[in-house]
Parts: C-alpha cells; sequence; structure tokens
C-alpha cells in the first residue's frame, strides 16, 4: 500500500485578519453597490485569517486576463518551490529520487506547467513523470492521493510527490457583485501544499509514522455540472457557484461516504480522523448532520478555514499537515479524505495508519 511519508502546507508573506480583507473589497465595489451584503457574507463565512500572494491594495479593478495570469505563474512557481522544499526536508530524500510529480491548480494557466517549470530549479530528473491537474478544482488535493496510490500500486518502488498551488485571490474579480463572487472573496486564500508518498516496495515504506492508503473513489453527479465551476472570459476567472451545493452534499455525498466505508466494513462513526476539505461552513454543517456525526469531526477542517481560508486543492493538505505535526493517531485509526469540485463530483481517499 501507498505510505504517506510527510506534508507540508506553505505561504505567500501577505497575511491578513478577514476584517481588513473585508474593508478593502467593500472599497473596490462599484458605486452603488450595496457593501452591507459584502460585509455579511463576509462575517458569515468563519474566517478569521487570509495569505494573499499580492499586497492587499492591488486587488482593485483593473488588471487584465494577461497581466493576472503572468502574476500566477510568478508567485505559484515561488510558493511551489518552498512546498517541495519543505516537505523534502521532513523525509531526507532529494529532488532526483522522486519518479513521479503530480501537481494540481485550478487558479491559474500555465504552459509548461508548474513542475515543467520547477524541474531545473528543484533538481527534479530529466526522466521524473508528470501529470499536471487542471479543472478538478477544490477536489483535486483528494483525487490526486488517489492518483498517486494508483500510480504507486503500479511502481512500488517509487517515490511521488503531490503538489498543490493555488492562488485563488487572483481570480477575484473586484466589481463583480454576484453572490458567487462575494461567497468567493469571503472564503479562499492562498497557499500550496507537497504530499510525498512511497509504494510498498520503496526502503522508506516500513520505517515512517505517516498514514497508508487503503482504497480512493471518485463519483460524478450527472445534471449538476452547471452548480460549481470558472466563466471563463477575458476577464479571467468568474466564480459559478449554485445555491443548491449543500443540498447536494446532503443528498448525495453523504450516501457516498456511507457506502464507500460501508465498502471496507467501516462506518462513518469508526473513522478517527476527517480530513474534509472546508468548503464553507454550510457544506461542513450539513455533512456533519446528515453523518449523524459529533461537532468535534470536521474540527481540524473548521480550524484550517478559520486560520487560512479555503485553498481550494490544498486545502486537504493543510488539513493533513497539521494532524501529523500534531502527533499522529493510535496504530490501527482509520482517516478519511474527502473533497468537492467542479462536475459535480466527490473525492474519497480512506487512510489506515
Amino acid at each position: 500500500m501507498t505510505r504517506v511519508l510527510a506534508v507540508s502546507s506553505v505561504f505567500p508573506p501577505h497575511r491578513h485578519p478577514q476584517s481588513e480583507i473585508t474593508a478593502a473589497l467593500a472599497g473596490f465595489l462599484p458605486a452603488g453597490a450595496d457593501s452591507a451584503l459584502l460585509r455579511r457574507v463576509h462575517a458569515s463565512a468563519r474566517v478569521e485569517f487570509r495569505h494573499l500572494a499580492l499586497p492587499l491594495e492591488r486587488y482593485g479593478p483593473g488588471n487584465d486576463f494577461g497581466t493576472t495570469n503572468a502574476l500566477f505563474v510568478d508567485a505559484a512557481l515561488d510558493l511551489a518551490s518552498r512546498a517541495l522544499e519543505h516537505v523534502l526536508a521532513r523525509t531526507g530524500l532529494t529532488a532526483r529520487e522522486l519518479d513521479l510529480v503530480m501537481s494540481t491548480t485550478v487558479t491559474g494557466l500555465a504552459t509548461p506547467s508548474l513542475e515543467a517549470r520547477l524541474a531545473t530549479r528543484a533538481g527534479l530528473r530529466p526522466d521524473v513523470r508528470r501529470v499536471p491537474l487542471f479543472g478538478l478544482g477544490c477536489a483535486a488535493g483528494a483525487a490526486g492521493l488517489g492518483h498517486v496510490h494508483d500510480h504507486l500500486a503500479g511502481h512500488p518502488d517509487h517515490a511521488a510527490l503531490l503538489l498543490s498551488t493555488e492562488l485563488c485571490s487572483l481570480t477575484l474579480q473586484a466589481a463583480d457583485t454576484s453572490m458567487a463572487n462575494l461567497v468567493a472573496g469571503a472564503l479562499f486564500g492562498d497557499g500550496a501544499g507537497a504530499l510525498l508518498a512511497v509504494g510498498r516496495g520503496h526502503p522508506l515504506h516500513a520505517t515512517a509514522p505517516g498514514p497508508t492508503v487503503v482504497a480512493s473513489r471518485s463519483r460524478l453527479y450527472p445534471g449538476t455540472e452547471h452548480l460549481l465551476g470558472w466563466d471563463i472570459g477575458h476577464w479571467g476567472f468568474r466564480m459559478v457557484l449554485g445555491r443548491e451545493l449543500p443540498d447536494l452534499v446532503r443528498l448525495h455525498v453523504a450516501e457516498e461516504v456511507e457506502t464507500f466505508l460501508a465498502a471496507h466494513d467501516l462506518k462513518p462513526g469508526d473513522v478517527d480522523a476527517w480530513i474534509c476539505h472546508p468548503g464553507g461552513p454550510k457544506v461542513l454543517d450539513v455533512l456533519e448532520d446528515a453523518l449523524s456525526l459529533p461537532p468535534s469531526a470536521f474540527a481540524a477542517s473548521r480550524r484550517s478555514l478559520a486560520a487560512v481560508g479555503n485553498l481550494s486543492s490544498a486545502s486537504v493538505l493543510h488539513i493533513l499537515s497539521g494532524l501529523l505535526e500534531s502527533g499522529p493517531p493510535p496504530p490501527g485509526s482509520v482517516g478519511l479524505m474527502l473533497g468537492f469540485g467542479p462536475g459535480f463530483a466527490s473525492e474519497l481517499v480512506l487512510l489506515r495508519w
């Protein structure tokens, strides 16, 4: 089975309390817009701090897509490089010992992709296998770990890196007063995460204290494609966010979690560590209720949301990193990584210590 060796999270330098971000975005609104609505949305997000790729004053209207995307490539490359350095330092491996690099983002476009641009700087081998993922959105952290597990099942002596780099703030449409954009402006932050894993035949597999990956599952929910994603145009990325999403989580995702666990003779109450993407407080509340879980179940997700906001695909790596740093659960403990993304889709990864 795949063994997780280490996970790291890194952030850009501009850290602000939610109140400062709220005030700045209210100041960017067009004349006549309802700033009171923006403030109410921000107050309900349960976000306390966020990191931003740029100084706060640079987020007003005016930048075109090309300019903003160029900023994304430069900032994302620096952040990804730091995430890789941190996770390697925790394992003793070198970049040349990596056989696979899977990179995820949904907040900017880069061709060559980020891991290709990173290769020379980081010292990756020229023959390293690269799998850039775009479009999975917030689900890509969990989906990426599932795909890493698939690769390592077929290449048990390999070491694989999952790299998630999300600069959500650079997708902000400062003059857009739609509810979807107001919610996005209240929730999303910037950050990167890196996860290093090895197959069962790798020398570090038996000695590492991290969890093993037992299984993963991907699920698309037909007829929901219009509810979550990007509207991409000359303006850049505009958020598409349907109000029905919490209802979908209640009706479909909870059942998906239950059936996935049942296939492994488990119930939601048997899960010791929930690594759930903090899509927003309402999504967490709905899922907690639908699965009949105690308030403590998603405490790590709520702490992550409060501390750094919704990091899109990097959020589950931030939550897992915090869990590992605070001391791993006892042997035999069960973990479930859970993410949601455009499609509408869910991604599940079963872990065991």
